[in-house]
């Protein structure tokens, strides 16, 4: 009998079906039937799956418990780390985030780094990353200004390809008085170095 889960859309998805799938492509490189290979595809699958349970949680959900605290000063965390689906190849890319806002609310700090996590564990790319980052703070603390910077080395580009092992993307977005006023991102620049 087949052994049937739900994806993050709630469809049901047939394991065994992703499992073969798996073996099908591994096939094309290597004996499946090999020792080494044999529990490869369920590790796939359940990997794939976890990597990508992004897609169950929402970042509303995330933001919703504020502090009624008082504080118009800039907030930053630096130094997030995340792992992240390429979704053009499905390789991973890895790196750091730095985050900061002016409050409209305040949140614990927790939820900046379950707020990235949310994001980067979908099939992404840093670019979309670092706006759905920057985007929710604005959008659910009512954040006066957001900044974010994302760095990332991506294995697509290390492994394969023109094999530049070591580069880093940077990606940022700012916005609100972040993006709007030089002396209030300069301040922001200054807090992550």
């Amino acid at each position: 009998m087949a052994s049937v889960v739900t994806d993050s859309q709630g469809r049901v998805v047939d394991q065994i079906a992703l499992e073969n799938a798996v073996r099908l492509l591994l096939a094309s490189v290597d004996d499946p039937d090999r020792e080494g290979l044999l529990n490869t595809p369920g590790r796939v699958v359940r990997a794939l799956y976890e990597m990508t349970r992004g897609q169950e949680e929402s970042p509303k959900h995330i933001l919703s418990t504020t502090f009624n605290e008082p504080c118009d000063e800039m907030v930053v965390l630096s130094g997030i780390g995340f792992t992240s689906l390429c979704e053009h190849h499905l390789l991973p890319f890895t790196g750091t985030v730095d985050v900061g806002y002016i409050p409209g609310k305040v949140v614990g700090l927790s939820k900046l780094a379950r707020l990235v996590d949310c994001f980067a564990r979908r099939l992404q790319i840093q670019e979309r990353l670092t706006a759905q980052v920057a985007d929710s703070l604005e959008t659910h603390l009512d954040a006066q200004g957001v900044a974010v910077i994302v760095r990332g080395q991506h294995a697509c580009m290390a492994c394969r390809g023109v094999r530049k092992a070591g580069a880093t993307m940077v990606t940022s977005a700012m916005r609100g008085v972040l993006k709007d006023n030089p002396t209030t991102r300069a301040e922001f620049l200054e807090l992550i170095k």
